[in-house]
């Protein structure tokens, strides 16, 4: 009886040993998937916390649009791999002059699996200041030069304050500044080197994005400079145009595609040389290396090659070269709305003979181009070879078909007077006047000088010495030859009704 007793609670003691062993089993096992499930959060949080960065090394192109009010639209295109989830992307080496409410985001190739939820611009740069103020309080070392015995000594310090100067506490002392080489030992994480776009974003795919960031930044601009090589009889020239690009925008854009808008755009206002030679005989037609073409209201010249624009350079690309423009020299003498109103009190006043030289913007002119504004400037050879400047003016955007018009200068030799030779007050707002210009020409060749009235109230001209036309309601135009060493006057009497 006592052994099948002592068998039965032995039987007991096993099972519940093998009770207590399973149960213990079982707490591990809980236990480690805990474990588990706090691992794989961590690693979770840890992925959404990561941060990444992107350089101009990941650039796989970039494209640079430039107007000519100093601005430019800058787009390249990076690749780069991010992890999936959320996560923050630094984007380095934008533009420091971007304007960072204009930044554009997508990726190319899976646009519906990246978004940008929160857009930062960080631009709180690195200098010698910023890192002594992260420095308060910790540990650096200054190396200073023992002249006596001709070597480095480093001095263990501890930077106190950073404010209008460096206070130290350097051996139990405290020293107000201190010759030497500052050094740290590492450079704090929330300082950068180059303006840098933040952003947090969600990731849904762990595939390669091709990502575009667009944006405008200031102070990128462009002109247009011409050269007009005149020829001997100032009849026809060769012109020169060359683009000057200023960049001054904070980055560097190398191997870009290039863009010029000619036009100017409206934007909201919130509280920027060639080398002349000589003429050649083959006429040709206009040729760049640009390629223009219309776009909006605007015109686009799209530089037909890759080109790097460096921060802070001056770049010169040849826009056209053509040969065999005709042209036409025209002396003027411009008279004053004012002087027809009253007594003119300035007689025998000379009067300055403007020259100017116009030509056609037209395909049959060897030209036949949308011309972008800027400078023109002349040149033309003397008797001896030598290349010299005649003057200069600015143009305004010319379309194809248009008449160029450029000011050059005053005649020296051809030389105009103006005389009021009669003077009669008819009613209180009704009187005539009589004039009488003298053009002279010392010239060694025969000439024709207008002469421009700009009228005004109600006229008429009574009575004139040469024929004129009337090129506007307020202004008539007399075309008068002037052979050489000759003296030529023209004679009109003009009524006015104020």
């Amino acid at each position: 009886m006592k052994k099948s007793h002592s068998i039965m609670n032995m039987m007991k003691l096993k099972k519940s040993n093998i009770f207590v062993t399973e149960g213990y089993i079982m707490k591990i096992k809980l236990l480690i998937l805990f474990l588990v499930v706090i691992l794989f959060s961590s690693v979770a949080e840890a992925d959404k916390n990561v941060v990444s960065k992107s350089t101009i090394d990941d650039q796989i192109g970039v494209e640079v649009a430039v107007y000519n009010n100093n601005i430019g639209l800058i787009k390249e295109t990076r690749k780069l791999t991010l992890p999936s989830g959320e996560g923050e992307l630094r984007f380095m080496g934008v533009a420091s002059q971007i304007l960072p409410v204009t930044v554009h985001v997508e990726s190319l190739n899976y646009p519906s699996d990246f978004s940008v939820v929160e857009q930062n611009y960080e631009y709180d740069l690195i200098n010698a200041d910023k890192l002594l103020d992260k420095y308060v309080g910790k540990k650096v070392k200054i190396v200073v030069w023992n002249e006596y015995q001709d070597r480095k000594e480093t001095v263990d310090a501890v930077l106190l304050s950073n404010n209008n100067g460096q206070i130290y506490k350097i051996n139990n002392e405290i020293f107000i500044g201190h010759p030497g080489i500052k050094v740290l030992s590492k450079l704090p994480e929330d300082l950068i080197a180059r303006p840098t776009l933040t952003w947090l974003y969600d990731n849904n795919t762990t595939k390669e994005h091709n990502l575009e960031v667009s944006y405008l930044t200031n102070n990128i601009s462009w002109k247009a400079d011409y050269v007009v090589v005149l020829n001997k009889d100032d009849t026809s020239g060769k012109i020169s145009g060359w683009i000057t690009l200023d960049n001054r925008s904070g980055a560097t854009y190398r191997n870009a595609r290039l863009k010029l808008i000619a036009g100017d755009v409206n934007r909201v206002t919130d509280t920027y040389r060639g080398k002349a030679v000589m003429m050649s005989r083959m006429e040709r037609q206009a040729v760049s290396q640009f390629e223009e073409k219309p776009f909006f209201e605007y015109h686009i010249y799209d530089l037909q090659r890759q080109t790097t624009i460096k921060d802070k350079q001056t770049k010169q690309v040849s826009l056209l070269e053509s040969t065999g423009v005709k042209i036409q020299k025209e002396f003027l003498v411009e008279g004053s709305q004012n002087i027809f109103r009253s007594h003119y009190k300035r007689n025998n006043s000379k009067q300055p003979v403007n020259v100017y030289i116009k030509f056609m913007n037209t395909g049959d002119n060897n030209l036949g181009k949308p011309i972008p504004k800027g400078i023109m400037r002349l040149y033309k050879m003397d008797t001896e070879g030598s290349l010299l400047f005649v003057g200069e003016d600015r143009i305004d955007h010319t379309p194809e078909d248009e008449e160029i018009s450029l000011k050059i200068g005053e005649s020296f030799d051809v030389v105009a007077e103006r005389v009021q030779t009669d003077y009669k007050q008819i009613t209180k707002g009704l009187h005539e006047s009589e004039w009488e210009i003298t053009l002279k020409n010392h010239k060694d060749e025969d000439v024709v000088v207008s002469i421009i009235e700009p009228l005004s109230g109600n006229w008429s001209v009574i009575d004139s010495s040469h024929p004129y036309t009337k090129k506007d309601a307020f202004t008539i135009k007399f075309d008068v030859a002037v052979p050489k060493d000759i003296e030529v006057k023209v004679k009109y009497r003009l009524r006015v009704g104020l």
